[in-house]
């Protein structure tokens, strides 16, 4: 006799929900989208929030003119060339040496001369702020580098922060004024370069407050502007001295 042959239907189950394990996973689903949304979203909201509650906020004189200073997150370099700016080929104050000299005869200590009663620097010890060393400084083919003279505010800074649109007296000023010059360990200025508060601060902790306070100072001089990264960074710097002043 002929088996039957039994037909088994089966029949799709819908997701309803309802079960245990239906609203287990939907919480895990629901654990994993909130997850990852907070990780993309956090980090783009987390200085403002500080801002707001206090946590980042610097004052002071030096704070009130970064505040001043106009943002430029565009900067163009196009153009830039150091030579605009007549480093080392003027002489202000009469005294027959550039400014290197003045710079290095104001920030050395025990200096002395290549000749009696000149201006040319021979020897001196620099306390250097940058990095805190002790260096003693040689005039020399050899030696003379391990001392250089630092723009606080970099030449190429400047020409992309507003020095492109100023006329070769005001670039030959600010290219050789004191107040932006400083007798530095030689390979701690080759490190920075023309670099930023965004991208280059001392590795002498010490002296950060004042090395921003100094940028900050030139740039409100000179109407120069900083980039959104760039103030972000000095504003961090400034939190850690409150009521900084400008040299």
């Amino acid at each position: 006799m002929p088996r039957r042959r039994v037909q088994t239907r089966w029949r799709k189950r819908r997701f309803s929900g309802t079960s245990l394990t239906e609203r287990v996973l939907i919480l895990l689903v629901i654990a994993v989208v909130i997850g990852i949304t907070i990780g993309i979203w956090l980090p783009q909201v987390s200085q403002p929030i500080g801002e707001i509650t206090g946590e980042y906020v610097a004052t002071g004189p030096a704070s009130d003119a970064l505040d001043a200073l106009s943002v430029d997150d565009n900067p163009s370099k196009a153009g830039y060339d150091r030579d605009l700016f007549g480093y080392r080929q003027t002489d202000s104050d009469g005294n027959g040496c550039d400014v290197r000299e003045d710079v290095l005869a104001r920030d050395l200590s025990n200096v002395t001369y290549t000749v009696a009663g000149g201006c040319k620097v021979a020897s001196g010890i620099l306390q250097d702020p940058y990095t805190g060393k002790t260096i003693n400084f040689v005039r020399g083919p050899q030696t003379s580098a391990a001392v250089q003279i630092d723009h606080v505010v970099a030449l190429e800074n400047a020409w992309q922060s507003g020095a492109r649109n100023w006329d070769s007296a005001k670039r030959y000023r600010f290219g050789n004024d004191m107040n932006n010059l400083l007798a530095v360990d030689g390979p701690a200025n080759q490190e920075k370069g023309s670099a930023s508060a965004a991208y280059w601060l001392p590795t002498n902790s010490a002296y950060r407050c004042t090395y921003v306070a100094k940028q900050i100072a030139v740039k409100s001089t000179y109407s120069l502007t900083v980039t959104t990264a760039e103030k972000r960074a000095m504003k961090s710097v400034l939190r850690s001295c409150p009521a900084q002043q400008l040299p």
